[in-house]
């Protein structure tokens, strides 16, 4: 075990033949003659916190890290990641903060774990987006530096050590990673980074329960309006009876007929209506029939809204759980 304070480590290309473990160490050292004097260490060119720089070419299987800063490692090229033990006291980068435009729409990127290598990966982009991410050794070269298709094995890899180690949380970052990775990974058949990006789109790859709930919320109203407008007849149709005699056999026929709407667009809000066409649309969210009359269109409504709006409710679920899960 080797104890740290005020050190940087680069491990690059270590030969780890025993299992080692890397602890930052929160007080100061202490000897026979008393406590080591830190003065010399505590200027601001030199950080209190211990930092690991690099894993190239490492066989990280017998390697263990606490409370040490990860923000700036470089973890393309180790082997065996899925065996590595990380503490809860180890930090990750983030992505920028702030708001940023997406074309007309604001938006922003969501709080998670990062490697740095994808930061100076996403630097590279020609634009305001990769401005806003720090630049890496090899900045104007990318073919010198990681690429999604490499981050993408590392985050990986990564989750799969969190996963081992019952760290669903952090292991949710780093699915989220590995997911982005495959997105921008231009190597890949275009439509599955289209399929990637509807799933980011819809629910942050089943992992943003806000983005999920959001749309869930949006496509009830939705729904709800095109019901009111659409969806729902003038009115409940009575079966209609017919009959005819003959032979002194008296022959009876019922039909109902089909829903109709014809009120004008401006009689079609009301709150009779709403309460209706709401009932439809939590009847479509648990994937029930409603069992309301409706027009053809309503039909088809409803139908879209059985398959679309359950597919929300359980993305939301699963994001929660992956937020809760120990």
């Amino acid at each position: 075990m080797l104890l740290l304070r005020y050190a940087t480590v680069n491990l690059n290309r270590a030969p780890l033949a025993a299992p080692m473990a890397l602890q930052a160490e929160p007080l100061p050292f202490t000897t026979r003659n008393g406590t080591l004097d830190e003065s010399l260490l505590t200027a601001d060119t030199y950080p209190p916190a211990v930092k690991l720089a690099s894993l190239k070419r490492v066989d990280a299987t017998r390697l263990i890290l606490t409370d040490i800063g990860l923000d700036g490692c470089q973890f393309t090229g180790a082997f065996h990641l899925d065996q590595i033990q990380i503490g809860f006291g180890c930090r990750f980068a983030q992505p920028p903060t702030g708001w940023r435009r997406r074309g007309v729409l604001p938006a922003r990127w969501s709080p998670r774990k990062v490697l740095a290598e994808e930061q100076h990966s996403r630097a590279q982009v020609v634009g305001r987006e990769g401005r806003r991410w720090p630049a890496g050794p090899h900045h104007g070269a990318p073919e010198r530096g990681a690429g999604p298709e490499d981050l993408a094995g590392v985050y990986q890899q990564l989750r799969k050590a969190f996963e081992e180690a019952g760290n669903e949380p952090d292991a949710a970052d780093f699915s989220y990673g590995e997911m982005e990775m495959r997105r921008r990974d231009r190597q890949r058949p275009r439509a599955e980074r289209r399929l990637l990006w509807t799933y980011w789109l819809a629910s942050g790859y089943g992992l943003r329960a806000s983005r999920a709930l959001s749309w869930l919320v949006a496509a009830m109203g939705v729904t709800l309006l095109l019901m009111m407008l659409f969806g729902l007849p003038d009115d409940t149709p009575d079966p209609q009876s017919t009959g005819t005699y003959g032979a002194g056999v008296v022959k009876v026929t019922t039909k109902t007929p089909d829903p109709a709407l014809t009120l004008p667009l401006r009689k079609r809000v009301t709150a009779g209506r709403a309460e209706k066409a709401t009932l439809v649309v939590v009847n479509s969210v648990v994937f029930r029939s409603s069992g309301q009359n409706l027009t053809l269109p309503g039909t088809v409504i409803e139908m879209a809204s059985r398959i679309g709006e359950p597919v929300l409710l359980g993305l939301t679920a699963l994001a929660v759980r992956s937020r809760v899960k120990r």
